[in-house]
């Protein structure tokens, strides 16, 4: 199993882009496979995995993910492809159809039909960064547009890789389902091993099961509950909104539908502090990774067992040198 680094959602955390350089010069020299970047709607992930390819050697650089509805998936392709190119082939397209929240707040478009979207996207973009005329008809997405000027267009960059991986950001079984059909990976976030073991028979032979954890290796097992309850309640109270939240949704499919919703409520509210104390040590065990050594390492154990090809790491703790010290402990541990 590989290691990854999720830079998650870049910015406000008290680091500057020096900070950031540091920590993935440290996770290259480590040798984690991977660093993603996320994308909601502050800074761009392209460009900051741009910037970060000149300045490292060896590591994968990956989205993680991009917005579907934020850009055309012919303007995904491109991207990734120009990111191969200038990091000597080392891109990963990650994809997602985010939510209502940001989709129609942001991007104003309607949130609609995403599992058709995604299925339309994945087939426009693949054919794009395999070097084929783009020519797609399909429920969401068609292109050229018919009885129109355009024509078939071939991408004009060319991949260092042959072929340039892209994943799926999926958290329901339909859409689990669909990365193991068109994409080369799946991302998907606070998962418990026994739910990537349910899928893994899905996959095909290569196939990178990526699961991206909330992880943090403390001795005093309280403080690491207490670390970690703040972003847990942030997922589950306040990304997305009181109709749509899909990480909800997955704390509620694992068993815990009621604890879940009393966290959304409170949170919504503008009670954050109750929401934290609504989320129970069982849940944090089941949707993020922390605790003393021993107990990590085990849970490492677990994904890979359970199919876990890639982990990416998500670190919850403040400073540039805590970060520093937890990427060490965790690549000593797995």
């Amino acid at each position: 199993m590989r290691l990854g680094y999720s830079l998650s959602y870049w910015g406000g955390q008290g680091l500057g882009p020096a900070d950031h350089l540091t920590l993935v010069k440290e996770a290259e020299a480590l040798g984690y496979d991977s660093v993603w970047a996320a994308e909601t709607y502050g800074t761009d992930p392209v460009t900051l995995l741009g910037w970060i390819a000149g300045q490292t050697t060896r590591i994968g650089l990956g989205t993680g993910v991009l917005q579907m509805p934020g850009r055309r998936p012919v303007v995904s392709a491109m991207a990734a492809a120009t990111l191969d190119q200038i990091s000597g082939g080392r891109a990963r397209l990650g994809l997602g159809v985010s939510g209502p929240q940001v989709v129609e707040g942001w991007h104003g478009v309607p949130f609609e039909r995403p599992l058709e979207f995604a299925r339309d996207y994945l087939t426009v973009a693949r054919m794009a960064l395999d070097h084929r005329p783009v020519s797609h008809t399909g429920p969401t997405i068609t292109v050229p547009v018919p009885g129109g000027q355009g024509k078939e267009l071939t991408l004009g960059v060319s991949t260092v890789q042959e072929r340039l991986p892209i994943y799926l950001a999926a958290m329901g079984p339909r859409n689990i389902a669909l990365a193991g059909e068109l994409a080369d990976g799946w991302l998907s976030i606070h998962t418990p091993p026994e739910l990537i073991a349910e899928h893994r028979g899905g996959f095909r032979p290569g196939f990178d099961v990526a699961p991206m954890m909330l992880t943090l290796v403390e001795e005093d097992e309280g403080l690491a509950y207490d670390m970690m309850r703040p972003n847990l309640a942030l997922y589950l109270g306040g990304m997305g909104s009181r109709r749509t939240n899909f990480y909800n949704r997955l704390a509620g499919r694992l068993g815990f539908e009621k604890e879940a919703l009393a966290v959304q409520e409170a949170f919504l509210d503008g009670r954050q502090g109750e929401a934290m104390n609504h989320i129970s040590d069982e849940l944090l065990d089941a949707m993020t990774i922390c605790g003393p050594e021993d107990k990590v390492s085990e849970r490492f154990d677990a994904y890979r067992e359970a199919g876990a090809t890639t982990l990416v790491v998500g670190l919850v703790v403040p400073t540039l040198r805590m970060k520093i010290d937890q990427l060490r402990l965790i690549a000593d541990l797995v």
